[in-house]
């Protein structure tokens, strides 16, 4: 489950609490889309902005939604406590797998990092993603820090940021070079999971993939195959949304492609997050038509 596609849906939030009925319906065409993998509670999924009670309940629909498709929690929390409660919680759940991101108020030094996943995976029977996020977490993870934290028991893979195809395969190797054979490497930053990809990582952590999973496993299942060029052209292609994922982040613009495509509600995100105004919205909607994917 920690190579090829893993999808990361939204958690549908207003201030009344989680649409669960949405959720429950994101989480199903995942699955039946035939993804290798489920990122419930990642950063699209809003996790840091949702109680220990609606995490765990998210845990748990998300792992009944998905049938046989394997599901990654995320557990981030600000204290070391939290993420262990919330470990628990996922594994009462039926997750396969957890997805720990650093979150910080105070920067936090390597020790305290390390800290951390050391506490955590010490308690952990469930295999750990280490998610490494520096434009969300501004904690920055050097080759060696990644090292000592893979060798740690029950780390499974990490997830870096996306790489551009003429930097990923020097960027993973020197990866593979500090870390335990069996971790596997997988890239986000969906414009630039190709050239990750193809240089060599294992897995694409996508934020497409959780609405357009049939485009996303199809762009995965090129790049596995070693055909580069229908990999590409297929990412390029899809050049205009990631030019929007730039310019607006993508968590909003999915949220306003999730509500254009009727599979959720207005509003989706959680206050104090505001989704697209109308102009942005105008621009999506004519990009979605354009690529065929709705709109």
């Amino acid at each position: 489950m920690f190579t090829g596609l893993s999808a990361f849906p939204l958690t549908p939030t207003n201030e009344s609490g989680i649409d669960e009925l949405a959720f429950v319906r994101l989480i199903s065409r995942l699955a039946a889309a035939g993804v290798d993998s489920i990122g419930a509670l990642g950063s699209t999924g809003g996790y840091a902005y949702l109680s220990r009670e609606q995490r765990a309940w998210a845990a748990r629909a998300a792992v009944e939604a998905a049938g046989i498709t394997p599901v990654i929690v995320g557990i981030g929390a600000l204290r070391t406590r939290q993420v262990l409660e919330l470990a628990a919680d996922a594994q009462l759940a039926g997750a396969a797998g957890v997805l720990l991101a650093p979150m910080t108020y105070q920067p936090l030094n390597d020790d305290e990092v390390f800290g951390l996943y050391e506490a955590v995976t010490a308690e952990l029977a469930l295999p750990l993603v280490v998610y490494d996020n520096p434009g969300t977490t501004h904690v920055a993870f050097s080759d060696e820090l990644h090292g000592r934290i893979a060798a740690l028991p029950n780390v499974a893979s990490i997830k870096i940021p996306g790489l551009s195809a003429t930097a990923a395969p020097a960027r993973i190797a020197a990866l593979r070079a500090v870390m335990p054979a069996q971790v596997t490497i997988g890239v986000s930053g969906d414009w630039l999971a190709i050239g990750g990809l193809l240089g060599g990582a294992d897995a694409w952590y996508s934020v497409f993939g959780g609405l357009f999973p049939e485009t996303a496993v199809a762009i995965t299942r090129a790049a596995q195959a070693g055909n580069g060029t229908a990999a590409v052209a297929a990412s390029d292609r899809l050049e205009p949304l990631w030019a929007l994922f730039r310019r607006y982040g993508s968590l909003r613009v999915m949220s306003a492609t999730a509500e254009t495509l009727g599979l959720v509600a207005s509003p989706n995100l959680p206050l104090p997050l505001l989704g697209l105004d109308p102009a942005a919205r105008t621009e999506l909607n004519a990009t979605l038509r354009e690529l065929g994917l709705g709109g």
